[in-house]
């Protein structure tokens, strides 16, 4: 029985060890395509063989870092085999599920943090249960099972790296940007292979310190780097310096896209070769467990597992394995894509739709930093604040939204920075034998090049700030969640033994597939959106076309909302109103996004067109209107039933009803004239508006009557004028849509 359990936890966890390969790959390559990506120096195909190569030679030679799983956390002689293997079923299961859920949210995370922190939980909570099962120990033994030194060392080497690397990203992009300025094409010509040198013997330093660190030829060749550092340096920038120079002045070729290919591979390689561990680190280990126990005849409950520590190499058919399905990984997951995004998204030179929302730490932020940073300029000289503000000075362009998004993120310059500063960094942290986490590494030095370029402007800066401790934040919960949920489960498996093994790996099954179609629910919704378009109109009569379809999907998705309100609120359903709240916020989001896009449209127009403009604006107003009065309704609904105040009275519930059924049939008359883009007959329309409107007003002067003899409830009487004053305000701006589409059409 105990034979067929540990059989099923060794191939489960073989399983898991592929899943974790997909979904890890699917994170951290925001590591080492987000320079490439982001600049668009490379076309995307080139940019992911690069990578493929990078990531298929690391994962090949990685044997070197397999020892971290195997008792860089804990001390194996002190756990039994069965022991051991609840640990690293934890392990997987907790580091699975939490690298998937930040890639369904699209957000880059560490899977070094993530695999450590689910080991040292994991680990603790079988100590402590160790420690509670014998009499003689208490919680002051947990040092005799856990590394704590090193737990200590990752956590520290977490703030450092986070700290540093925003710092050096943000000084030498500053530098770099002072000297070349955004019109770096002239400097380029005459020092861009100097620049270029110095950039790669960085990253060929990198590659070396760092990225070879784990293969088993790096001890052969490590004692020759160390004892000849300078020489070695010095002949490679003499090396890359006569390569860029040819391919500068001979080949005529732009010598950046160089040290974007060879940076991009640097990191690629130096992921595969060390972070392979975080992936399959565990079932290896987990296999030679099952090796050692299954030849020495000794009861699982018995068999101490001081076997791992001793060194085993890892076996290449499996990292070849790896390697393949890493770089497959890399060229179909869509989810790769997706955290590549949001890093692109934050670092980005231009204005555009921003994924975070600002908060209060952000905004806290953006006004210390622009007050100290006037301060420094009022304390430079004037020629100097001049000549920094020109190096600053980015080109204007008139470009439609489409056009702009087009654009690369950033430029070679700051592309380059990221991985020379980035490599440097992990290199030096190497040879330090620090403890970093190469996602932190390079998301903070394109955060600090970001900052230091002024892509956080006035426009953009509480957005991208939010955005920045939004992602940092994660970071930080990622251990937390990692040690608490992995020690959980070790508690369960520990308990249910074979049973909770089965359910357990069942409920990871599940949990994946839910998060595959949450994600592939709102990639379709991505692809083909449904919600409101921005209008690309150069013309009048096309501005009316555009703006008559947004018209015609908010009259539908009014005439919806307004009756689930009225109905919710009949049958006092806090979870319809609470749905209706959802609905009317991503109305009111999509609606800002089209008047966030009017700087676009007014330039996208021609000369003879520009009137067409107020037209459009004053459309957008009555729309904003519209969802004004609905949110409101909504809110004060909501509000009522959730704190369990008395239902409205039936002649209330009965006049809302009769209001609802009137707007509900004017929306789908108005609505049928939009579709059919016939604003004539909206004039027959726009005549049921004081009728309408005096209906209204009769229910107002009905509920003065009712509230002067019989009325007895004060929250009753509020929320029902409340809805009638706001249901006239929405009847209002319907109808002032209709009849400017109505005189347009005269």
């Amino acid at each position: 029985m105990l034979d067929s359990m540990f059989s099923l936890i060794l191939y489960a966890l073989v399983a898991l060890a592929f899943i974790d390969l997909i979904v890890g790959v699917s994170n951290d390559a925001v590591n080492f395509l987000n320079s490439a990506i982001g600049s668009k120096a490379i076309p995307i195909r080139k940019i992911l063989i690069i990578a493929s190569l990078g990531i298929f030679v690391g994962a090949v030679f990685s044997s070197g870092m397999m020892e971290v799983a195997r008792k860089g956390i804990f001390n194996p002689g002190e756990f039994y085999f069965d022991e051991i293997m609840f640990i690293f079923l934890a392990v997987m299961i907790g580091d699975i599920l939490l690298l998937d859920f930040f890639n369904t949210l699209g957000l880059p995370t560490s899977t070094t943090v993530s695999i450590v922190f689910n080991l040292l939980g994991a680990a603790m909570m079988m100590s402590l249960i160790k420690i509670g099962m014998d009499d003689t120990q208490t919680v002051a033994d947990l040092a005799q099972y856990i590394n704590t030194e090193k737990a200590l060392q990752i956590i520290s080497g977490i703030l450092l790296s986070v700290v540093i690397a925003f710092t050096a990203g943000t000084i030498i992009q500053w530098i770099s940007r002072v000297i070349f300025t955004f019109q770096y094409e002239k400097k380029i010509k005459y020092i861009g292979f100097l620049f270029a040198s110095i950039c790669l013997t960085a990253i060929g330093y990198f590659i070396f310190f760092k990225g070879l660190k784990g293969t088993p030829y790096y001890s052969e060749i490590s004692s020759v780097l160390k004892s000849n550092f300078f020489l070695v340096v010095l002949s490679m920038l003499a090396f890359w310096t006569i390569v860029t120079f040819f391919i500068d002045r001979v080949l005529k070729k732009n010598v950046l896209i160089l040290v974007i290919g060879v940076g991009t591979f640097g990191l690629a390689l130096a992921f595969a070769g060390n972070d392979l561990v975080n992936f399959i680190g565990v079932p290896m280990a987990a296999y030679h467990s099952f090796e050692a126990w299954s030849a020495s005849g000794i009861p699982a409950n018995e068999f101490s597992m001081e076997v791992l520590s001793k060194k085993v190499p890892a076996e290449p058919l499996l990292l070849i394995i790896s390697g393949l399905i890493m770089v497959l990984t890399l060229w179909f997951s869509q989810k790769a894509k997706l955290v590549t995004e949001t890093e692109i998204g934050l670092s980005r030179q231009s204005d555009g739709d921003e994924k975070f929302k600002p908060n209060v730490l952000s905004k806290f932020i953006v006004k210390v930093s622009s007050s100290l940073s006037s301060s420094v300029q009022t304390l430079l000289p004037k020629g100097v604040n001049e000549r920094i503000q020109k190096s600053f000075k980015f080109p204007l362009v008139n470009l439609s939204e489409s056009k702009a998004k087009e654009l690369p993120a950033f430029d070679l310059i700051r592309a380059s920075i990221n991985l020379t500063v980035a490599g440097v960094l992990i290199a030096i942290a190497t040879s330090m034998k620090l403890p970093l986490s190469t996602t932190y590494v390079t998301f903070m030095v394109a955060m600090g090049t970001s900052l230091a370029d002024r892509a956080w402007g006035r426009e953009s800066a509480v957005y991208r700030v939010a955005g920045v401790i939004n992602v940092v934040g994660g970071w930080f919960s990622t251990a937390i969640v990692a040690f608490l949920f992995a020690g959980f489960i070790t508690y369960i498996l520990f308990i249910g033994k074979g049973v909770a093994v089965a359910i357990l790996l069942l409920l990871s099954g599940a949990m994946l597939i839910r998060n595959y179609l949450l994600y592939k629910k709102r990639s379709l919704e991505r692809r083909f959106p449904t919600g409101l378009k921005k209008s690309e109109s150069k013309t009048v009569q096309g501005i009316i076309k555009e703006s008559s379809d947004n018209v015609s999907e908010v009259m539908t998705r009014t005439a919806k909302i307004y009756s689930s309100v009225i109905n919710g609120l009949a049958k006092h359903e806090s979870d319809r109103l609470k749905k209706c709240k959802k609905k009317i916020n991503k109305l009111e989001n999509e609606i800002d996004g089209l008047r966030n896009h009017l700087f676009y449209f007014i330039k996208n127009l021609d000369d003879t067109s520009v009137n067409g403009s107020s037209f459009y604006i004053s459309i957008l107003a009555y729309l904003t209107d519209i969802t004004q009065s609905l949110d409101y309704m909504a809110k004060k609904s909501f509000k009522h039933v959730e704190n369990h105040h008395k239902p409205l009275k039936y002649n209330q519930i009965k006049d809302l009803t009769e209001i609802q059924e009137s707007i509900v049939s004017v929306l789908s008359n108005i609505q049928a004239a939009f579709s059919d883009e016939n604003y004539k007959n909206l004039g027959g329309y726009v005549a049921e508006k004081d009728e309408l409107l005096s209906m209204i007003s009769e229910k107002i002067n009905l509920q003065i009557t009712r509230t002067r003899t019989e009325e007895s409830s004060p929250k009753n009487t509020a929320l029902y004028f409340n809805l009638l004053l706001e249901s006239k305000d929405l009847v209002k701006s319907i109808f002032n849509v209709s009849e400017e589409y109505f005189n347009s059409s005269k």
